[in-house]
């Protein structure tokens, strides 16, 4: 929004605002949005291909799904169109990566990546828990949450999601796998950044990012 906008224009502006932090809007998107979810945890277990990392995934999809049924309504979602794609993109992408990358061979003996996954499931479970009914795909407004995983990174669900992408490729490594997990990394990483200035609007996200040095590796990154 620019201050070359007209009244007509920021009329507009905000009564499409207001229609995506309805209620009965948000219970519409996160329907639509759930389902390929649905879809790829019953391919996930109806599939001859299942392995342990794979298994743990379709726990964290099962969380993923209860959560996003029960989440609460935004104060304030972004109309950015980019900024939905995006997230859907990323979101849908480590889906489709998971459930249907072809097999490759392991780089390391198979405890390594199936003590990674279960790493990854401790961190994504404990993280969703911790933002409770404030998940979003999009940026938005649900409430701030500092606490539980979000006193250690800023972005907690991403970093079990990036031990999952290794614990994937170390364990069925292609040339095409590597390029994939590597890609939605790079992804999440956009997508963490783009929240965090959607979110810094508000006075208290402003003064966590302040708390909160690490956006994803306490000490690191």
């Amino acid at each position: 929004m620019t201050s070359a906008q007209t009244p007509s224009e920021l009329r507009h502006h905000s009564r499409f605002m207001e229609m995506l932090s309805s209620p009965w809007v948000d219970k519409t998107i996160v329907l639509v949005a759930v389902l390929p979810s649905i879809i790829e945890l019953y391919y996930r277990y109806s599939s001859a291909n299942l392995t342990f990392p794979r298994a743990v995934l379709g726990v964290q999809v099962l969380i993923l799904i209860i959560t996003m049924v029960i989440r609460r309504t935004p104060v304030q979602v972004t109309p950015n169109p980019w900024f939905w794609l995006l997230a859907f993109v990323a979101t849908y992408g480590i889906l489709a990566f998971t459930a249907f990358a072809p097999n490759g061979v392991p780089l390391v003996p198979l405890v390594i990546p199936n003590v990674l996954a279960i790493t990854s499931a401790a961190v994504i479970i404990f993280a969703r828990l911790s933002l409770g009914r404030s998940i979003g795909f999009v940026p938005a407004n649900r409430g701030i949450i500092t606490t539980g995983a979000y006193r250690f990174v800023r972005h907690p669900i991403y970093t079990g999601a990036f031990i999952a992408m290794l614990s994937f490729v170390l364990r069925s490594y292609t040339p095409l796998n590597l390029i994939m997990a590597a890609t939605i990394v790079a992804l999440f990483m956009i997508k963490s950044i783009v929240e965090e200035r959607f979110l810094s609007a508000d006075p208290e996200y402003a003064a966590y990012l302040r708390h909160a040095r690490w956006r994803w590796i306490p000490g690191i990154a």
